[in-house]
């Protein structure tokens, strides 16, 4: 039996790095059949960019590599993130402090 587990990608504001991640590990997932058991979010450290896409660029250079994150919506990262998931994976030390 599988335990349930939460992953949160983390990086500045939450329309590239973050995002890119969130699709690629994804597809992952959905390649394993893991779906009902992993659950994957993206949020950035700052809320500059909430509610808007990926950037183009990271929507294109994704999409060059078979991912598409164009359904992705930005989001700062709150306090309540901390108790709802297991991994919160930083993407560069900036972010993680």
């Amino acid at each position: 039996m599988t335990m349930p587990t939460r992953v949160l990608f983390v990086c500045m504001g939450n329309i590239c790095r973050s995002p890119m991640a969130h699709g690629v590990f994804r597809h992952l997932v959905r390649q394993s059949g893991l779906e009902d058991v992993v659950t994957i979010e993206s949020a950035g450290t700052h809320s500059f960019h909430a509610g808007e896409c990926p950037d183009r660029r990271a929507q294109a250079a994704a999409m060059k590599r078979g991912y598409d994150i164009s359904d992705l919506t930005a989001r700062k990262i709150v306090d309540a993130d901390f108790d709802d998931y297991d991994m919160i994976l930083a993407m560069d030390w900036d972010n993680l402090s």
